[in-house]
C-alpha cells in the first residue's frame, strides 16, 4: 500500500508539471506572436515611408520635366573649393535625373560630366550625342561628337559660363531640330524617289533644301520646283518655301492653284508627310478611274 501511494504521489507530481510546462509554452506563445506582429509593423511603416519618398521623387521629377528652362535656378560658375566643386556635382546630378524623361541624361567623369542628348521626331529615336565638360573655372569643352558644322560656339559661347541648364536646353533643342530635319529630307530621298525629277539638294545644317518633284509616281505630270529654307535652327518646319512651275508656256489656272496648295503644306507638315498626301491623292483618283460607269 505504502508503494502504491508513493507512485500516486509521483505520478501526480509529473502530471502538475506537465500541465505547469504546459501552461507556460502557452503563455510564451502570445509573447512570441506579440513580438512578431510589432516586428512586421515596423516593417509596413519603413516600406511605407519607402513608398511615399519614391512617390514624392517621381512627382517632383515630373514636375521639374514640365518646367520652363527659363525658370530653373541659374548656374553658377565654379569656384575652385573641393566644397563648391561637390555641391555643383550634385546639383548637376539632379538636374540630368529631372530632365531624363527629355531625353537628356548625363554621368560623373574623371574630368567632370558627360551629357548625353538623345534626339527623336515623330516617336521615332534618332541619333545620339555627348558633350564632356571639365568642371573648373571656367568651364571647358573636353570633347564632344557634335557635327563640326554645328554651332556649338556659338551656343556654348552664349550660355555655358553664365547659365549651364539653358546651355543643355538650348544645345538640345538645336540637336532635336536637327535631327528632326535631317530625318524628313532622308525620308524624302529614300521613300519618295519616285516622285523626284532630280536628286535631293541640301546643306549640312538641313536648313535649305532644293528638289524637283512630279505629283505622279511615273513622272508624267508637271513638275514643280521647292525650295525650303529654315531660318530658325531651333524648328523643324521651313520659315520660307518658294515652289515654281518648272514647264514651259503659259502656266494653267489650275497648276497655280495647286503650287499655292503645295506650299501651304510645306510650310505646316513634315515634308515626307506632304508626299505621302501626294500619293494619298494618287491613289483615290486611281480608285475613282477605276469604277465602271453605269449606262
Amino acid at each position: 500500500m505504502a508503494v502504491s501511494r508513493k507512485r500516486g504521489a509521483l505520478y501526480q507530481l509529473e502530471i502538475l508539471e506537465t500541465q505547469g510546462f504546459r501552461s507556460g509554452s502557452q503563455q510564451d506563445r502570445p509573447q512570441e506572436q506579440q513580438e512578431t506582429e510589432t516586428n512586421l509593423e515596423v516593417e509596413i511603416l519603413k516600406l511605407r515611408k519607402l513608398r511615399d519618398e519614391l512617390r514624392a521623387k517621381v512627382k517632383l521629377q515630373r514636375a521639374s520635366a514640365r518646367k520652363p528652362i527659363t525658370h530653373l535656378e541659374p548656374y553658377e560658375p565654379v569656384n575652385n573649393s573641393e566644397e563648391n566643386l561637390e555641391m555643383k556635382l550634385e546639383k548637376a546630378k539632379a538636374f540630368f535625373q529631372a530632365f531624363h524623361l527629355t531625353g537628356l541624361s548625363g554621368k560623373l567623369t574623371t574630368k567632370g560630366v558627360c551629357v548625353c542628348f538623345n534626339t527623336a521626331f515623330e516617336g521615332n529615336i534618332l541619333d545620339s550625342y555627348y558633350v564632356e565638360l571639365s568642371i573648373q573655372k571656367p568651364l571647358k569643352i573636353h570633347r564632344h561628337s557634335i557635327p563640326v558644322f554645328f554651332p556649338l560656339e556659338q551656343i556654348a559661347a552664349k550660355y555655358l559660363q553664365t547659365n549651364f541648364q539653358q546651355f543643355v536646353y538650348s544645345l538640345s533643342e538645336h540637336l532635336n531640330a536637327y535631327s528632326g530635319r535631317k530625318y524628313q529630307a532622308d525620308q524624302l530621298q529614300c521613300g519618295f524617289s519616285t516622285l523626284l525629277a532630280r536628286p535631293l539638294q541640301r546643306n549640312s545644317l538641313c536648313t535649305l533644301l532644293s528638289f524637283t518633284y512630279t505629283g505622279e509616281p511615273t513622272g508624267e505630270s508637271f513638275p514643280f520646283c521647292a525650295r525650303l529654307v529654315y531660318q530658325d535652327l531651333t524648328t523643324t518646319l521651313p520659315t520660307n518655301v518658294t515652289v515654281t512651275y518648272q514647264g514651259t508656256g503659259a502656266t494653267p489656272a489650275s497648276w497655280e492653284e495647286q503650287r499655292a496648295v503645295h506650299e501651304t503644306l510645306f510650310y505646316n507638315k513634315a515634308l515626307h508627310k506632304v508626299f505621302e498626301s501626294f500619293l494619298r491623292v494618287k491613289e483615290n483618283l486611281d480608285c475613282i478611274s477605276s469604277v465602271p460607269t453605269s449606262r
